[in-house]
């Protein structure tokens, strides 16, 4: 047995050809003895091999010089301090928002260090927390307000030029409606920003005027949307409807010689005001206080808002409510906190009231005890005519204005 298994040993295994090795020994032979050259004239076209990039073909003569590259955008950064600092000719202080921002109420106090929201050495005015003035505060304030203000009445005299005529504004109202341009500016719940102001500018260097639409909180006092926009555009509402401004540029108006307007790179904190809900209302005991506002959450609501809604009734509303019942709820559901809290404060000034709770998203307010009601103010209507009535155009086109208001209230001759 040994014997037997050492003789199947000691036999040679037979040589193994590896498979590879044999397809390409017959792959060589079937190339050199293949006549397919000889049948098939296949030639490779040029493109399988180009040129050298120093040789010049029959399609080119000259070796083209290739254009330097575009430099790639670089928005402004707070890093970039080689370029001095920008120097600004508008007099007037810079904030963040013109229409929700008050220069008569002071704050308590800051959020944090004075960083400037246009960053660190990019602009020649002291960013004090609140606002940049266009004069330093450490020279003194005395009597600045007033030269400010006669300084931008005159610059906007110079900008505005003539006035226009009715056939004028009427056909650049008409230029400004949704089909004729798509153009148009949102001014929402931070009201009229700092950074607008260029914007407004870059529309107004391809067309005379242009449309903004308001929405939210700003829109509970319009009168002041349209005061800031005039004041620190220098440009003229020529048309109103709601909601829909025109903002006319003016005839002396060139973006070559405009002034420059620096850009905010970051939104500033807010300061800190006093609270806006007491523990007690003044003039009422604790428990008196807690019924007020137990009784004006059950108490049924006057309206409800709706979010980035038009909100210049309201403060007509709640004088009008006033008149029958001391307390008046004003739903808010769906608004953010901060939204209707300015609400709140808004109606405390242009009411007045006084402010009893915000509490399960509602704006619940108090007449006081010696309510009066307010006469006088002002507030814009729904609708309001721009048309010079000594202007006695023959040219005047009615139909075109017609069509203009049924344009903006949303109705339409085809609808009927």
């Amino acid at each position: 047995m040994v014997t037997f298994l050492t003789r199947v040993f000691r036999r040679k295994t037979p040589p193994v050809f590896a498979p590879f090795s044999t397809r390409h020994h017959l792959s060589t032979t079937a190339t050199s003895s293949s006549n397919l050259r000889s049948k098939y004239s296949f030639v490779t076209p040029p493109s399988l091999h180009p040129p050298p990039s120093n040789r010049i073909t029959n399609f080119q003569t000259e070796p083209q010089t290739r254009k330097s590259p575009k430099p790639p955008y670089r928005p402004p950064s707070s890093l970039n301090r080689t370029s001095p600092p920008i120097k600004s000719n508008l007099p007037f202080d810079f904030r963040f928002s013109y229409t929700e921002s008050n220069a008569k109420v002071r704050p308590i106090g800051l959020r944090g260090p004075k960083y400037s929201p246009f960053g660190p050495d990019r602009l020649d005015r002291v960013w004090t927390g609140v606002c940049a003035p266009a004069v330093d505060p450490k020279v003194g304030s005395a009597g600045v307000d007033d030269d400010l203000e006669e300084k931008r009445r005159r610059m906007r005299e110079r900008v505005q030029g003539e006035p226009l005529n009715n056939a004028e504004r009427n056909a650049i109202v008409e230029r400004c409606q949704r089909p004729r341009t798509k153009m148009q500016i949102n001014l929402g719940r931070d009201g009229l920003t700092h950074n607008m102001l260029d914007v407004i500018h870059k529309h107004w260097k391809r067309a005379e005027a242009v449309r903004i639409k308001c929405m939210g909180v700003p829109t509970v006092d319009m009168k002041n949307v349209c005061t800031q926009l005039e004041d620190k555009t220098f440009g003229k509402i020529i048309h109103r409807h709601g909601s829909l401004l025109v903002l006319y540029r003016g005839r002396n108006y060139k973006p070559s010689k405009w002034p420059v307007v620096p850009t905010m790179l970051w939104k500033p904190q807010e300061p800190v005001y006093p609270k806006l809900i007491k523990t007690t209302i003044e003039g009422l005991s604790i428990e008196e206080t807690k019924e007020m506002r137990k009784r004006g959450l059950s108490i049924p609501a006057l309206t409800r808002l709706a979010k980035n809604g038009y909100y210049n009734s309201l403060v007509p509303m709640v004088r009008d409510a006033f008149l029958c019942d001391e307390l008046v709820r004003i739903d808010c559901k769906g608004l953010p906190r901060t939204d209707y809290k300015k609400i709140g404060v808004k109606l405390r000034d242009l009411v007045p009231c006084i402010l009893v709770t915000f509490e399960k998203e509602q704006i619940v307010i108090w007449r006081g005890k010696n309510y009066k009601p307010a006469e006088g103010g002002f507030f814009l209507t729904e609708r309001e005519s721009f048309d010079d009535p000594n202007d006695a155009d023959e040219n005047y086109n009615t139909d075109n204005e017609q069509g203009i208001t049924e344009f903006y209230s949303g109705t339409s001759s085809d609808d009927e």
